[in-house]
Formats: structure tokens, sequence, C-alpha cells
């Protein structure tokens, strides 16, 4: 798919909603759960069947995709392609991939399937690399210097929307990586001010401008009546670098992925003030992120490599393998972490450096389905706070950037619970977010840039 324009044309649809050019509705998906395979055929017959581009935008917005597609199944296979490509995969098309991570605890799934074998048993031979920073995996991965990415949740929205890069690139979360498994962590100083209201004038990192954790700083500052761009500062930074910037107080605090919380503590500088499923119980962080030409350039590839990902992301989950797969991920090739800081997030027995031990087995978990409710408040708060300059088809983007069908076959191969629908109702700060009506939550924000 040749990626979101920065100037949204709109077209009718088979569904009755408008959409922009260039999306196939999720109603139009076929419904045996190939996902963006079967999506990729649709796409492909039109761009075939309709070359110019002006001509095909004038004939989705007269037709709408799904009479195009009717039309064209009376004369072309369309059906038995989509059937192929629901079938078991076949070799993988590239067997030797390499896969771009932050040395992080979010990063669990991808990480522990190198050591633990879980690449090699579905035919792949993956290289996973630490790399610096989240901007350092964004263009690595543009640059196809990466076959796939450790990325953080929000990263492929913007990317594909054209945000924060000179122009649209389209990439998927193929699966989450993680969710919760965060926490604002602040300097010693200040355990008599833990109150966000008493935060006028704090500076906050962290870890990317396109994060969940930039989002729900913004959010819980703004319930306390702080505007975040004005009464505090928030900066970028490195995970890695985190602690170092709070140990030479260049930094009051960070919202900020494991296990550099749990290193603050274990280094005496700083104490966790909040899990952010305190804020969010269930929220994403990262995601396993692939540029969209790869769901059909090298189809088999994809679904292997996806079906490894979420046999890892479920064996990390299981509370009984979280010993052996923090020793298997703590060492110098990947975290690079003592053991017992690796153990105490994963186990979620910790220290919190308030001189208490915390018993809270759901600190981090791993869940790979890509919720399009999640994908929704996302952008709802990249149009709060005006990353997103206009207005977009909020369930079309999630649709086509969080790959839920494909994940859920996935699953479904592995013999995980898959849920009946990719939206759900989310309580955020103690607010309730329905993802089907994300205008009037968006309404309801006394502060906010757009």
């Amino acid at each position: 798919m040749a990626g979101i324009p920065h100037r949204f044309a709109w077209a009718a649809c088979a569904c009755g909603r408008p959409h922009v050019s260039g999306f196939v509705c999720a109603p139009e998906a076929p419904a045996d759960g190939t996902g963006a395979l079967g999506q990729a055929v649709n796409e492909a017959a039109l761009r075939a069947a309709f070359p110019n581009p002006t001509m095909r935008r004038a004939l989705l917005s007269a037709f709408g995709a799904g009479t195009l597609l009717a039309a064209l199944e009376s004369v072309l296979p369309l059906g038995t392609a989509r059937e192929a490509l629901a079938q078991p995969a076949g070799a993988p098309e590239k067997r030797d991939l390499k896969i771009g991570f932050i040395p992080i605890t979010c990063a669990t799934p991808i990480i522990m399937a190198d050591p633990m074998g879980f690449y090699r048993r579905h035919g792949l031979n993956v290289e996973v690399i630490r790399t610096a920073g989240w901007a350092v995996i964004r263009d690595r991965a543009i640059a196809r210097e990466y076959d796939a990415a450790h990325m953080l949740a929000p990263m492929p929205i913007a990317m594909s929307l054209g945000i924060g890069v000179a122009q649209p690139i389209p990439f998927a979360v193929a699966a989450i990586e993680n969710i919760n498994g965060q926490a604002i962590t602040l300097a010693n100083k200040h355990r008599e001010r833990r109150n966000p209201v008493q935060w006028r004038g704090f500076r906050f990192a962290v870890p990317f401008d396109f994060s969940i954790h930039n989002y729900l700083l913004r959010a819980l500052v703004a319930e306390a009546g702080l505007d975040p761009d004005r009464d505090i500062q928030i900066r970028a930074v490195p995970p890695p670098e985190m602690v170092a910037n709070l140990r030479a107080d260049n930094i009051d605090g960070f919202l900020g992925p494991d296990p550099f919380n749990q290193r603050a503590v274990f280094d005496g500088v700083g104490f966790i003030h909040v899990l952010t499923r305190e804020l969010w119980d269930g929220h994403p962080c990262c995601a396993f992120a692939v540029p969209r030409s790869m769901i059909t350039d090298t189809p088999n590839t994809y679904a292997a490599l996806l079906r490894a990902i979420v046999e890892a992301t479920a064996y990390s989950d299981n509370q009984a393998n979280r010993r052996e797969v923090a020793a298997a991920i703590a060492g110098p090739n990947y975290l690079n972490q003592p053991l017992t800081v690796v153990e105490q997030v994963l186990t979620g027995t910790f220290a919190n450096g308030l001189g208490q031990v915390v018993r809270q087995p759901n600190r981090i978990g791993f869940d790979p389905f890509p919720w399009h409710s999640m994908a929704i408040w996302i952008l709802t708060q990249m149009r709060r706070w005006n990353q997103l300059q206009r207005d977009v088809d909020w369930a079309a983007v999630a649709e086509q950037t969080f790959l839920a069908l494909d994940a859920g076959r996935a699953m479904r191969e592995l013999g995980l619970a898959v849920p009946d629908s990719p939206l759900r109702t989310e309580t955020i700060l103690g607010r309730s977010f329905d993802p089907r009506q994300p205008e009037a939550y968006m309404a309801s924000f006394a502060i906010r840039r757009n």
C-alpha cells in the first residue's frame, strides 16, 4: 500500500463510512482471518486493474471498494488467492533477519526468542541488535537496515501518518510486546512531593515524543490542573540514560520503562512513585513492528516471524517462566543489567526505594493482541497535544496500523484465546474511554493544544 497522504482524500466505502483513499475497510477484509495478507490481495487487485491513482480514487469514491472488488472477483480468482494466504505458510522467503531492540524489559519476547530458540523453531535465523534510542530504531527500520523492529506502540501510527518523518512510511504493529511494565520514578529528594499538584517546575524524562509514556504523563499532570507544556518540562531521553540523568540532577523524575525504574532504586538515586498499571491497567507500551511491504513481499517470512513472536510472548507471560526468562535476557548481549534487577521487574516482587517490598505479579505482562481501542486512544492524544494537526478516520487508521486479525490468527494457531472484537472500553486515570466515541472523549478535556 502506498501509505497515507499528508492531505487526506476521502472515498466512499460499502460500510457506509468515509475512509481515506487507499485504505481498505476492515469489514471488507476476508472473514477467514487472513488479515493484512488478505487485504494485500484486495489492494494489489485494485492497483492492477486501475493503475491510474486518480481514476482509482474516483471509482472508489463513486462505487466503493466492495463493489469494485465484487466486480473483479467475477473475472479474477481473488478468493483462491485469499485462501492460499490462509493456508499454513510455506518456507520463509528470507531466513536471515535483523531485528533492532532497545535494552528494556518491554522487549522481552523479542530478546528471549533468540537465546531460547523461538526463532529457530520457526525456521528463522534472527540477529537481535541492541540499539541506542528510538530515533535510531526508526531510522534504521525505514532504511531497511532492520527487517523488523522493537518500537513504541505509537511509533508505527506516527510513521504511517507522516508525523515526525519526512513523508508517510507505512509501518504496522503486528503484535503488542508488553502491557504495563512502566513507572514514574522520582529523585529521592522528592519523597514529600508525591502529589502531581506539587510538580510545577519539575523536569521529567520520557523515552520518546511518540510514546505511551509521554501521553500518560501529560494526561496525569493535566488531571491535576497543570499544563504539561507550560508548568513542567518534558524531554525525550533514551531509557539507558535516564538513571544517570536522575543521579546528575538533570531531571526530577521520569516516566519510563524497566529495568531503569528498578535500577534507580538499586543504585539508591530514586524511588518508584507509581506503577503505570495504576494509571491504565493493561495499557500497551512496546510493539513488534514491521514495514507493510514485508507482508506482501515475503508473506511466509512475515507469518513465521509473527508466530515466533506470539509464542515467545505467551511463554514470557507465564509467571512460572519469569525467572528463566530473566536469566536469558539479563546478560551483556541483551539488557546488560544485574540479574536481581531484572528478576524484580519480571517476578513483580521488588523494593520500591521507600523501604518497602512490594508484591505485584502484574507489574508487567505480555499480551500480543493489538487492540484497536489502544490505537484510537493513542490517536486522541496525538490530536490533543497537536502532534496530529488534522482530523482522521480513527477506526480506519487503527485497523491499518494495529493488525489484530493477523495477531489473532497466530494466537489461535497456538491455542491462545482471541477476543471477539478488537474494540473494548478502557479505564484510563479513572475515566472511561469508549473507542467508538473518541470525539466526545476529546471534548471532555479542558487542557489541550489543538
